[in-house]
Protein backbone atom coordinates (compact mmCIF):
# COMPACT_ATOMS: atom_id res chain seq x y z
CA UNK A 1 0.00 0.00 0.00
CA UNK A 2 1.37 3.57 -1.13
CA UNK A 3 1.09 6.55 0.89
CA UNK A 4 -1.59 7.81 -0.84
CA UNK A 5 -3.85 5.17 0.03
CA UNK A 6 -3.25 5.03 3.79
CA UNK A 7 -3.86 9.30 3.46
CA UNK A 8 -7.11 8.34 1.95
CA UNK A 9 -8.14 5.41 4.79
CA UNK A 10 -7.25 7.52 7.61
CA UNK A 11 -9.79 10.28 6.15
CA UNK A 12 -12.63 8.11 6.14
CA UNK A 13 -12.15 7.08 9.48
CA UNK A 14 -11.89 10.75 10.68
CA UNK A 15 -15.25 11.28 8.89
CA UNK A 16 -16.89 8.78 10.90
CA UNK A 17 -15.34 9.25 14.50
CA UNK A 18 -15.24 13.37 14.29
CA UNK A 19 -19.18 13.52 14.35
CA UNK A 20 -19.56 11.19 17.15
CA UNK A 21 -17.29 12.88 19.30
CA UNK A 22 -18.90 16.20 18.92
CA UNK A 23 -22.54 14.89 19.73
CA UNK A 24 -21.44 13.28 22.64
CA UNK A 25 -19.74 16.18 23.82
CA UNK A 26 -22.78 18.44 22.88
CA UNK A 27 -25.10 15.95 25.28
CA UNK A 28 -22.64 16.49 28.33
CA UNK A 29 -22.77 19.86 27.91
CA UNK A 30 -26.81 20.09 28.11
CA UNK A 31 -26.70 17.54 31.32
CA UNK A 32 -24.51 20.28 32.92
CA UNK A 33 -25.89 23.22 32.25
CA UNK A 34 -26.50 25.24 34.74
CA UNK A 35 -25.16 23.77 37.74
CA UNK A 36 -22.70 24.89 40.52
CA UNK A 37 -19.86 22.65 40.20
CA UNK A 38 -18.54 24.34 43.49
CA UNK A 39 -20.85 22.18 45.63
CA UNK A 40 -21.57 18.80 46.39
CA UNK A 41 -23.85 16.56 44.52
CA UNK A 42 -27.37 16.65 45.07
CA UNK A 43 -27.61 12.74 46.09
CA UNK A 44 -24.94 13.53 49.01
CA UNK A 45 -26.80 16.32 50.40
CA UNK A 46 -30.04 14.37 50.48
CA UNK A 47 -28.14 11.31 52.41
CA UNK A 48 -26.73 13.84 54.89
CA UNK A 49 -30.58 15.24 55.77
CA UNK A 50 -31.88 11.85 56.27
CA UNK A 51 -29.45 11.11 58.89
CA UNK A 52 -29.77 14.53 60.69
CA UNK A 53 -33.80 13.76 60.68
CA UNK A 54 -32.67 10.00 62.05
CA UNK A 55 -30.68 11.07 65.02
CA UNK A 56 -32.93 12.58 66.99
CA UNK A 57 -36.03 9.92 66.38
CA UNK A 58 -32.75 7.37 67.53
CA UNK A 59 -32.39 9.95 71.01
CA UNK A 60 -36.00 9.43 71.51
CA UNK A 61 -36.21 5.45 71.94
CA UNK A 62 -34.10 5.67 74.74
CA UNK A 63 -34.64 9.06 76.70
CA UNK A 64 -37.72 10.38 78.55
CA UNK A 65 -38.90 13.39 77.41
CA UNK A 66 -42.12 15.55 78.69
CA UNK A 67 -44.48 15.82 76.15
CA UNK A 68 -46.60 19.23 75.30
CA UNK A 69 -49.74 17.88 77.41
CA UNK A 70 -47.60 17.56 80.35
CA UNK A 71 -47.62 13.99 80.50
CA UNK A 72 -44.02 12.01 80.14
CA UNK A 73 -42.96 9.52 77.46
CA UNK A 74 -40.63 6.93 79.42
CA UNK A 75 -39.23 3.96 77.21
CA UNK A 76 -39.22 0.56 78.63
CA UNK A 77 -35.32 1.20 79.33
CA UNK A 78 -35.57 3.79 80.85
CA UNK A 79 -38.11 2.68 83.33
CA UNK A 80 -35.82 -0.04 84.40
CA UNK A 81 -32.62 2.18 84.77
CA UNK A 82 -35.23 3.83 87.37
CA UNK A 83 -36.78 1.03 88.97
CA UNK A 84 -39.82 1.77 88.76
CA UNK A 85 -43.07 0.26 90.28
CA UNK A 86 -46.74 0.31 89.93
CA UNK A 87 -49.99 -0.80 92.01
CA UNK A 88 -53.66 -1.45 90.97
CA UNK A 89 -55.83 0.64 92.56
CA UNK A 90 -58.61 -0.77 94.39
CA UNK A 91 -61.48 1.34 96.15
CA UNK A 92 -62.22 0.70 100.05
CA UNK A 93 -63.60 1.35 103.10
CA UNK A 94 -60.86 3.19 105.01
CA UNK A 95 -60.99 5.05 108.55
CA UNK A 96 -61.06 8.73 108.60
CA UNK A 97 -57.68 9.79 110.15
CA UNK A 98 -56.55 12.83 112.78
CA UNK A 99 -52.41 13.96 113.04
CA UNK A 100 -51.30 15.55 116.11
CA UNK A 101 -47.89 16.81 117.36
CA UNK A 102 -46.37 13.95 119.69
CA UNK A 103 -43.18 13.61 122.33
CA UNK A 104 -42.00 10.38 123.34
CA UNK A 105 -41.49 10.22 127.51
CA UNK A 106 -40.27 7.21 129.61
CA UNK A 107 -42.68 4.87 131.05
CA UNK A 108 -42.72 5.93 134.99
CA UNK A 109 -43.25 2.15 135.58
CA UNK A 110 -39.84 1.84 133.93
CA UNK A 111 -37.46 4.80 134.55
CA UNK A 112 -36.13 6.72 137.29
CA UNK A 113 -34.22 9.52 138.33
CA UNK A 114 -31.28 9.48 140.95
CA UNK A 115 -31.35 12.85 143.01
CA UNK A 116 -28.97 14.36 145.67
CA UNK A 117 -31.44 14.23 149.08
CA UNK A 118 -28.62 17.11 150.43
CA UNK A 119 -25.89 18.91 149.24
CA UNK A 120 -22.56 16.87 149.14
CA UNK A 121 -19.54 15.78 147.05
CA UNK A 122 -19.70 13.33 144.71
CA UNK A 123 -17.60 10.47 145.25
CA UNK A 124 -17.47 7.14 143.04
CA UNK A 125 -19.32 4.04 143.53
CA UNK A 126 -17.54 0.60 143.61
CA UNK A 127 -17.39 -0.06 140.06
CA UNK A 128 -16.48 3.75 139.15
CA UNK A 129 -18.65 6.35 137.82
CA UNK A 130 -21.76 4.78 135.45
CA UNK A 131 -21.50 5.99 131.68
CA UNK A 132 -24.34 6.58 129.25
CA UNK A 133 -25.77 4.16 127.37
CA UNK A 134 -24.46 1.38 130.45
CA UNK A 135 -26.94 -0.87 132.03
CA UNK A 136 -27.70 -0.98 135.95
CA UNK A 137 -29.83 -3.52 137.59
CA UNK A 138 -32.53 -2.03 140.14
CA UNK A 139 -30.19 -1.78 144.09
CA UNK A 140 -26.99 -1.45 142.31
CA UNK A 141 -24.78 1.31 144.27
CA UNK A 142 -24.00 3.80 141.36
CA UNK A 143 -22.31 6.26 143.36
CA UNK A 144 -21.58 7.74 146.72
CA UNK A 145 -22.80 11.52 147.86
CA UNK A 146 -20.88 12.60 150.64
CA UNK A 147 -22.59 15.39 152.83
CA UNK A 148 -20.89 19.47 152.64
CA UNK A 149 -21.49 21.88 155.33
CA UNK A 150 -20.22 24.71 156.36
CA UNK A 151 -17.33 25.82 158.69
CA UNK A 152 -20.21 27.56 161.18
CA UNK A 153 -22.28 24.13 161.09
CA UNK A 154 -19.32 21.89 161.60
CA UNK A 155 -18.87 23.74 164.86
CA UNK A 156 -22.21 23.45 166.39
CA UNK A 157 -21.51 20.14 165.04
CA UNK A 158 -18.47 19.25 166.56
CA UNK A 159 -19.41 21.10 169.60
CA UNK A 160 -22.87 19.06 170.01
CA UNK A 161 -20.04 15.72 169.22
CA UNK A 162 -18.37 17.40 172.67
CA UNK A 163 -21.10 17.68 175.14
CA UNK A 164 -22.69 14.07 174.22
CA UNK A 165 -18.90 12.71 175.26
CA UNK A 166 -18.94 14.37 178.60
CA UNK A 167 -22.25 13.29 178.81
CA UNK A 168 -21.70 9.85 178.04
CA UNK A 169 -18.27 9.43 180.22
CA UNK A 170 -20.79 10.96 183.32
CA UNK A 171 -23.09 7.82 182.38
CA UNK A 172 -20.74 4.97 181.87
CA UNK A 173 -19.23 5.92 185.77
CA UNK A 174 -22.84 6.45 186.73
CA UNK A 175 -23.77 2.42 185.34
CA UNK A 176 -20.69 1.44 186.61
CA UNK A 177 -21.82 2.44 190.08
CA UNK A 178 -24.80 1.74 189.89
CA UNK A 179 -24.12 -1.96 189.25
CA UNK A 180 -21.95 -2.24 191.69
CA UNK A 181 -24.35 -1.29 194.13
CA UNK A 182 -27.17 -3.45 192.28
CA UNK A 183 -27.94 -5.57 195.25
CA UNK A 184 -28.73 -1.99 197.54
CA UNK A 185 -30.37 -0.27 194.28
CA UNK A 186 -33.59 -0.70 192.86
CA UNK A 187 -33.28 -2.77 189.53
CA UNK A 188 -35.36 -0.17 187.56
CA UNK A 189 -32.91 2.75 188.69
CA UNK A 190 -29.88 0.68 187.39
CA UNK A 191 -31.41 -0.40 184.39
CA UNK A 192 -32.40 3.50 183.59
CA UNK A 193 -28.72 3.95 184.01
CA UNK A 194 -28.03 2.04 181.06
CA UNK A 195 -30.72 2.68 178.65
CA UNK A 196 -29.43 6.43 179.04
CA UNK A 197 -25.61 5.32 178.67
CA UNK A 198 -26.70 3.55 175.38
CA UNK A 199 -28.72 6.72 174.11
CA UNK A 200 -26.14 8.75 174.57
CA UNK A 201 -23.72 6.46 172.57
CA UNK A 202 -26.62 6.03 169.53
CA UNK A 203 -27.01 10.01 169.55
CA UNK A 204 -23.10 10.18 169.27
CA UNK A 205 -22.42 7.81 166.62
CA UNK A 206 -25.90 9.37 164.52
CA UNK A 207 -23.32 12.92 165.16
CA UNK A 208 -20.23 11.24 163.86
CA UNK A 209 -22.26 10.15 160.57
CA UNK A 210 -23.19 13.38 159.88
CA UNK A 211 -20.20 14.75 159.83
CA UNK A 212 -18.04 12.02 157.59
CA UNK A 213 -20.65 9.54 156.26
CA UNK A 214 -21.33 9.44 152.82
CA UNK A 215 -24.41 8.37 151.08
CA UNK A 216 -24.94 5.68 149.04
CA UNK A 217 -26.79 6.84 145.31
CA UNK A 218 -28.90 3.71 144.72
CA UNK A 219 -30.49 2.72 141.18
CA UNK A 220 -34.23 2.74 141.79
CA UNK A 221 -35.45 0.51 138.37
CA UNK A 222 -33.32 -1.62 135.88
CA UNK A 223 -32.36 -0.05 132.82
CA UNK A 224 -29.31 1.91 130.54
CA UNK A 225 -28.13 5.44 131.58
CA UNK A 226 -29.97 8.38 129.73
CA UNK A 227 -28.51 11.35 131.52
CA UNK A 228 -25.49 11.39 133.48
CA UNK A 229 -24.49 14.43 135.15
CA UNK A 230 -22.09 13.41 137.63
CA UNK A 231 -18.60 14.27 137.84
CA UNK A 232 -15.96 12.58 140.97
CA UNK A 233 -15.87 15.31 143.50
CA UNK A 234 -18.61 17.27 142.29
CA UNK A 235 -20.34 19.78 144.20
CA UNK A 236 -24.12 19.40 144.22
CA UNK A 237 -27.58 21.09 145.89
CA UNK A 238 -30.33 19.63 147.02
CA UNK A 239 -32.83 17.89 144.32
CA UNK A 240 -30.29 17.77 141.67
CA UNK A 241 -30.61 15.06 139.07
CA UNK A 242 -27.37 12.87 138.79
CA UNK A 243 -28.76 10.27 136.85
CA UNK A 244 -31.80 9.44 134.96
CA UNK A 245 -32.74 5.95 134.04
CA UNK A 246 -34.77 4.21 131.19
CA UNK A 247 -35.91 1.07 129.72
CA UNK A 248 -35.73 1.96 126.06
CA UNK A 249 -38.47 -1.49 125.14
CA UNK A 250 -40.84 0.85 127.82
CA UNK A 251 -41.60 3.91 126.50
CA UNK A 252 -45.09 6.25 125.65
CA UNK A 253 -45.70 8.78 123.60
CA UNK A 254 -48.31 12.01 124.68
CA UNK A 255 -50.36 13.73 122.02
CA UNK A 256 -52.52 16.67 122.07
CA UNK A 257 -55.72 16.82 120.69
CA UNK A 258 -57.89 19.72 120.43
CA UNK A 259 -61.25 17.42 120.08
CA UNK A 260 -62.42 15.84 124.19
CA UNK A 261 -64.69 13.52 121.95
CA UNK A 262 -61.24 12.13 120.30
CA UNK A 263 -60.78 10.33 123.29
CA UNK A 264 -63.56 8.23 122.53
CA UNK A 265 -63.35 7.55 118.74
CA UNK A 266 -59.86 5.68 118.73
CA UNK A 267 -59.51 2.83 116.47
CA UNK A 268 -55.61 2.55 116.14
CA UNK A 269 -52.83 5.04 116.31
CA UNK A 270 -49.25 4.72 114.85
CA UNK A 271 -45.81 7.39 115.29
CA UNK A 272 -44.23 8.25 112.77
CA UNK A 273 -41.32 10.43 111.43
CA UNK A 274 -38.21 10.89 109.42
CA UNK A 275 -35.03 9.20 109.56
CA UNK A 276 -32.06 9.14 107.67
CA UNK A 277 -30.54 5.42 107.60
CA UNK A 278 -27.25 4.60 105.54
CA UNK A 279 -29.57 1.53 103.83
CA UNK A 280 -32.31 3.56 102.82
CA UNK A 281 -33.24 6.92 101.43
CA UNK A 282 -32.97 10.27 102.95
CA UNK A 283 -35.75 10.79 104.83
CA UNK A 284 -37.31 7.66 104.74
CA UNK A 285 -40.39 7.67 107.14
CA UNK A 286 -39.87 5.49 109.86
CA UNK A 287 -43.34 4.21 111.87
CA UNK A 288 -43.93 2.80 115.81
CA UNK A 289 -47.06 1.05 116.70
CA UNK A 290 -48.97 2.66 119.34
CA UNK A 291 -51.64 1.30 121.82
CA UNK A 292 -54.02 3.85 123.36
CA UNK A 293 -53.65 4.16 127.04
CA UNK A 294 -56.34 7.26 128.26
CA UNK A 295 -56.78 10.43 128.35
CA UNK A 296 -56.81 13.75 130.30
CA UNK A 297 -59.89 15.41 131.50
CA UNK A 298 -58.37 18.62 132.31
CA UNK A 299 -57.42 21.25 129.50
CA UNK A 300 -53.39 21.69 128.83
CA UNK A 301 -51.98 24.35 126.66
CA UNK A 302 -55.88 24.54 124.99
CA UNK A 303 -55.89 20.65 124.58
CA UNK A 304 -56.31 17.28 125.63
CA UNK A 305 -53.59 14.95 126.67
CA UNK A 306 -53.68 11.47 125.35
CA UNK A 307 -51.15 8.59 126.36
CA UNK A 308 -49.90 6.06 123.90
CA UNK A 309 -47.62 3.25 124.64
CA UNK A 310 -45.04 2.12 121.92
CA UNK A 311 -46.08 -1.69 121.05
CA UNK A 312 -42.75 -3.56 120.82
CA UNK A 313 -39.38 -2.37 120.39
CA UNK A 314 -38.47 0.86 120.53
CA UNK A 315 -34.85 1.25 120.37
CA UNK A 316 -35.19 3.93 117.08
CA UNK A 317 -36.85 6.72 119.04
CA UNK A 318 -35.37 9.14 122.01
CA UNK A 319 -37.31 9.92 124.61
CA UNK A 320 -37.90 13.82 123.78
CA UNK A 321 -38.22 13.32 120.35
CA UNK A 322 -41.20 15.08 118.31
CA UNK A 323 -42.79 12.85 115.87
CA UNK A 324 -46.26 12.70 114.32
CA UNK A 325 -49.07 10.78 115.79
CA UNK A 326 -51.55 9.43 113.07
CA UNK A 327 -54.92 8.40 114.91
CA UNK A 328 -57.47 6.20 113.36
CA UNK A 329 -61.11 6.86 114.41
CA UNK A 330 -64.10 4.65 113.87
CA UNK A 331 -65.41 6.58 111.49
CA UNK A 332 -64.91 5.43 108.01
CA UNK A 333 -64.39 6.56 104.06
CA UNK A 334 -64.17 5.68 100.66
CA UNK A 335 -61.02 6.02 99.61
CA UNK A 336 -57.81 4.45 97.53
CA UNK A 337 -54.68 3.17 100.16
CA UNK A 338 -50.97 4.01 98.44
CA UNK A 339 -47.48 4.05 99.95
CA UNK A 340 -46.32 6.99 101.29
CA UNK A 341 -43.53 7.03 98.16
CA UNK A 342 -46.25 7.39 95.51
CA UNK A 343 -47.44 10.90 96.74
CA UNK A 344 -45.31 13.76 95.61
CA UNK A 345 -45.60 17.64 97.17
CA UNK A 346 -45.16 20.30 94.86
CA UNK A 347 -43.84 23.77 95.34
CA UNK A 348 -47.06 24.72 96.13
CA UNK A 349 -48.01 22.42 98.45
CA UNK A 350 -50.46 20.06 96.16
CA UNK A 351 -50.51 16.23 96.55
CA UNK A 352 -49.48 14.52 93.01
CA UNK A 353 -49.12 11.11 92.02
CA UNK A 354 -47.87 9.75 88.74
CA UNK A 355 -50.03 7.26 87.20
CA UNK A 356 -49.18 4.49 84.05
CA UNK A 357 -51.26 5.02 81.14
CA UNK A 358 -49.77 3.37 78.72
CA UNK A 359 -47.18 0.98 78.02
CA UNK A 360 -44.76 4.24 77.88
CA UNK A 361 -46.77 7.10 78.64
CA UNK A 362 -47.17 8.69 82.75
CA UNK A 363 -49.67 11.50 83.49
CA UNK A 364 -49.56 13.26 86.54
CA UNK A 365 -52.67 14.03 88.60
CA UNK A 366 -53.54 16.37 91.42
CA UNK A 367 -54.83 14.16 94.20
CA UNK A 368 -56.45 14.45 97.51
CA UNK A 369 -54.35 12.37 100.55
CA UNK A 370 -54.65 11.47 104.47
CA UNK A 371 -51.81 9.85 106.23
CA UNK A 372 -53.56 6.41 106.59
CA UNK A 373 -50.72 5.17 109.13
CA UNK A 374 -46.78 4.87 108.69
CA UNK A 375 -46.69 3.65 105.83
CA UNK A 376 -49.76 4.33 103.63
CA UNK A 377 -51.81 7.07 102.75
CA UNK A 378 -55.74 7.14 101.68
CA UNK A 379 -56.10 9.58 98.51
CA UNK A 380 -60.26 10.53 98.72
CA UNK A 381 -60.20 12.33 94.95
CA UNK A 382 -58.43 12.28 92.02
CA UNK A 383 -58.43 8.54 91.50
CA UNK A 384 -59.89 5.83 89.41
CA UNK A 385 -60.33 1.84 90.17
CA UNK A 386 -58.05 -0.56 88.44
CA UNK A 387 -55.46 2.61 87.73
CA UNK A 388 -51.60 1.65 87.89
CA UNK A 389 -50.08 4.13 90.43
CA UNK A 390 -46.51 4.78 90.40
CA UNK A 391 -45.06 3.67 94.05
CA UNK A 392 -41.15 3.44 93.19
CA UNK A 393 -39.56 6.06 91.49
CA UNK A 394 -42.53 8.82 91.54
CA UNK A 395 -40.08 11.81 92.88
CA UNK A 396 -37.47 10.63 89.62
CA UNK A 397 -40.07 11.02 87.31
CA UNK A 398 -41.07 14.81 88.32
CA UNK A 399 -37.58 15.61 88.26
CA UNK A 400 -38.16 14.77 83.81
CA UNK A 401 -37.80 17.72 81.65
Amino acid sequence: MNLFTMFKSMMKFSAVILPLVLVTQFNLAQAHGDEDHSKKPAKTATKSSAAANAKPSVLDATAAQRLSDGSLFVPKIVQRQLALRTLLTEQAELPNTIELNGKVMADPNAGGRVQASQPGRLEAGPSGLPSLGQRVTKGQVLAYLRPVISSLDRGNSQSILADIDSQLSIAERKVQRYEQLSEALPKATVEAARFDFEALKKRKAAVEASLSKSEALIAPVSGIISVANAVTGQVFDAKETLFEIIDPNRLMVEALAYDPILTSDIANATATWNQQRSSTPANTPISLSLAFVGGGQQMREQAIPLLFRVSGKSTAVAVGQTIKVIIQTKRLTTGFAVPNSSVIKLTGGESVVWVHTEAERFVQRKVVAHSLDGERVSIISGLKDDERVVTAGASLLAQVK
